[in-house]
């Protein structure tokens, strides 16, 4: 019996015929870190535009009305969200946060292959995705003023990052899925990380004027099942990252996929059209 040392510092066991398995698993461990390596010493610095650069004139004017309707999604498209959440609610400050979901960059690598659709999709269809399933709510029209404007402020957010060029700070930092949940111990950090801002009962907590200051983790008001944020991986390394908010970083990896299973397999709206999802497989170990 040889030991093989792993790219990740684990151990790998190999044994007669299994030893060849042993060495392909090991090389492409390695390929992968050196890929990922690659990658990341290739992207553009995550970088917002000064807001002294939007134009004068009716760009400007949709740059400023996507932006509002990012952030004020609710309130702004009131047939078009289905629950208590706005854009921001999981692309943090308007999508101009690093490994908060931002929107710097995303005009020039759409359209995209989407795993989950099995399909090229484009801008368009990746922000009505999560309409229906984030905002629990309907589509906009491709050629609508609202989705124009959105596709703006992502385009302004965007501007001077090469086309097809990853940004630093995209989507979030994911995290090891061998990590086992404890719904319990999230329970727990749920109580003592959580329950201040997102309430007992994953409600949230509302202003005077019925707003929400903080939105809701589950129940009715939430994101449905289909929501990438109905994932627990997904949404554990959202939480790593960012929260409690001002906070992000305290939580151990362990603690953030503790926390996410409770918050995810709390009650929430369904979404039947997930049955679909992953037409050609791969479907991850935590989709809902």
């Amino acid at each position: 019996m040889r030991t093989l040392a792993e790219p990740d510092g684990g151990l790998l066991m190999a044994r007669d015929g299994g030893e060849r398995m042993a060495m392909m698993r090991y090389r492409a461990g390695a390929f992968a870190l050196l890929l990922l390596a690659v990658v990341s010493a290739s992207a553009a610095p995550f970088a917002i535009p000064p807001e002294s650069s939007i134009p004068e004139g009716p760009t400007g004017e949709a740059i400023r009305r996507g932006r509002a309707l990012i952030t004020d999604t609710r309130a702004q498209l009131p047939d078009n969200v289905g629950n208590a959440l706005n854009c921001s609610t999981c692309h943090l400050n308007g999508g101009t946060v690093p490994y908060a979901a931002p929107y710097v960059g995303l005009t020039g690598v759409f359209p995209e292959y989407r795993a989950r659709s099995a399909r090229v999709i484009s801008l368009q269809q990746r922000i009505n995705a999560c309409f229906m399933r984030s905002l629990n709510g309907q589509p906009l029209a491709f050629d609508s003023d609202d989705m124009n404007a959105i596709l703006a402020y992502i385009s302004w957010l965007s501007r001077g990052v090469p086309t097809g060029q990853a940004v630093e700070g995209r989507g979030f930092i994911p995290l090891e899925t061998a990590l086992e949940p404890d719904p319990e111990r999230g329970r727990q950090v749920y109580a003592e990380q959580c329950v201040s801002c997102h309430g007992a009962d994953g409600e949230g907590r509302t202003t005077a004027e019925g707003g929400y200051l903080y939105p809701p983790v589950w129940g009715d008001n939430s994101f449905n099942l289909g929501a990438g944020m109905a994932r627990h991986y997904t949404a554990a390394a959202f939480i790593r990252h960012n929260m409690p908010l001002g906070q992000g970083g305290t939580l151990t990896a362990q603690q953030a996929v503790d926390v996410a299973y409770y918050v995810t397999h709390q009650p929430r709206p369904d979404f039947p059209a997930r049955v679909r999802d992953w037409p050609k497989g791969d479907r991850p170990k935590d989709a809902r």
